[in-house]
C-alpha cells in the first residue's frame, strides 16, 4: 500500500494499522487458550483470600491493559508515521506587480456595491484587490496609495498574508488629499526597475484628475515604457453626481450628491504609451471582470519548487512502549506479583 498522507502526518506503511484490530481480540483468545484442559482445582477456605484474589484479578487486568497499550503503540511504530515538514522556494522569473490605489477625498463616494451593500470606492477597490492578490501566490506584489504624494505600503513580496493585512490599514485621508498620478507611476517604476522578473505591471486605479506632483503623468508613462514595464489604467466611480458621506455639526453623517471630474483620456494615453490597457470600473461587477481580466492577460511563469522534510516518530513511540513493557514487568514481578 502506498503512503498515507494526514495533513502534515505522513504514515509510510499503513498496512500495518490493520493489525490494530486484531489488538482487542487478543484478551478473548488469551482467556480460551489458558482455560483449555483445566478445571477449577483450588478451595478457598476464607473469604479474605477470596477478596485478595479479587485485587489480584483486577491487577492483572490493569496489567492487561498496559500489555495491550504496549503491543498497539509498537504496531503503530511499525507504520513508521512522519511529521512532514514543508519549506517552498521560488524562482525570481515571473511576474512582479505594483498595485496603484488612489486614496484621495474623492475615492470615499458610495456609488459601489459589493455583497447588496453600499460601499465607497476605496471599500470596494480594496476588497477585489484582495480576490486577485489571492489568485497570483506565485507572484511578487507590492501596494502603493497615492493622494497629494505616494506612500509605499508594501514593496513586492511574496508574503500575501501580511500583503492583505497591509492593504486593511489603507484609507482614505492617510496622505494630504490631492492627486498626484504621475508620481504615483513613478514611485511604482522605481520599485520595479531592479526586479529580476521578465514582466513588470502597474495597475493603476484611480477616480480624479492629476494636481499634484512634480513628475506628469504622460512622462513618468514614458519613463516606465523605456523600463518595459506595462501601466493599466483603470477609472473608477460611475459618471454624474455620485453620494459622498458628510459629517454634520452632530457628528452624524449626511449623504450628498456630488460631482467629481475625472480625466480617462490621460488614462488611455498612459495605458497606450506603455503596451498596457485602459479599463473603465462604474461598478463593482465591472471592477471584479477587470482584475479577472487583467489577471488572465498576465499569466506568471514563476516557477513554485516545494522541498519537504520529514520527521520520523517510531523512536518515541518504540521509547513509550518499552517504558510500558518495563512498567508490567517491574509491577508483576513486586507489588503484583502473580502466583504460579
Amino acid at each position: 500500500m502506498s503512503q498515507l498522507y494526514l495533513d502534515n502526518l505522513t504514515v509510510v506503511h499503513p498496512v500495518a494499522l490493520f493489525f490494530l484490530l486484531a489488538v482487542p481480540i487478543l484478551p478473548f483468545l488469551r482467556k480460551r487458550v489458558g482455560g483449555f484442559g483445566f478445571t477449577p482445582a483450588v478451595q478457598i477456605p476464607s473469604t479474605i483470600i477470596m477478596s485478595t484474589l479479587s485485587w489480584n484479578t483486577r491487577s492483572g487486568n490493569f496489567l492487561s491493559t498496559i500489555i495491550l497499550l504496549a503491543v498497539s503503540l509498537l504496531l503503530i511504530a511499525a507504520a513508521r508515521p512522519q511529521l512532514r515538514k514543508g519549506s517552498i522556494r521560488f524562482q525570481a522569473s515571473g511576474i512582479d506587480i505594483v498595485l496603484a490605489f488612489d486614496v484621495s477625498g474623492s475615492m470615499q463616494a458610495e456609488d459601489m456595491i459589493v455583497g447588496g451593500k453600499q460601499v465607497s470606492r476605496i471599500e470596494a477597490a480594496k476588497k477585489i484587490a484582495k480576490q486577485f492578490i489571492t489568485k497570483r501566490p506565485s507572484d511578487r506584489i507590492g501596494i502603493i496609495a497615492f493622494a497629494g504624494r505616494p506612500y509605499l505600503i508594501s514593496p513586492p513580496t511574496l508574503d500575501h498574508d501580511w500583503l492583505v493585512d497591509s492593504l486593511n490599514r489603507m484609507r482614505v485621508g492617510m496622505i494630504e488629499d490631492r492627486t498626484a498620478i504621475g508620481s504615483a507611476i513613478a514611485a511604482s517604476v522605481r520599485r520595479l526597475k531592479n526586479c529580476s522578473s521578465k514582466s513588470k505591471i502597474v495597475v493603476l486605479l484611480t477616480d480624479g484628475v492629476n494636481n499634484s506632483g512634480r513628475i506628469s503623468p504622460l512622462t513618468a508613462a514614458e519613463a516606465a515604457r523605456a523600463l518595459r514595464i506595462k501601466v493599466y489604467t483603470i477609472g473608477i466611480g460611475s459618471s454624474g453626481p455620485s453620494p459622498y458621506p458628510i459629517t454634520d455639526i452632530f457628528g452624524g453623517i449626511l449623504h450628498r450628491m456630488i460631482e467629481f471630474s475625472s480625466d480617462l483620456q490621460t488614462l488611455r494615453s498612459i495605458a497606450k504609451a506603455t503596451s498596457g490597457q485602459f479599463f473603465l470600473a462604474e461598478d463593482s461587477q465591472s471592477l471584479t471582470q477587470i482584475f479577472r481580466e487583467i489577471n488572465r492577460m498576465e499569466k506568471s511563469g514563476l516557477v513554485m519548487n516545494k522541498t519537504f522534510f520529514y520527521r520520523d516518530l517510531f523512536p518515541w513511540i518504540v521509547g513509550i512502549a518499552g517504558s510500558l513493557l518495563l512498567m508490567e514487568i517491574l509491577l508483576s514481578q513486586t507489588v503484583w506479583r502473580r502466583l504460579p
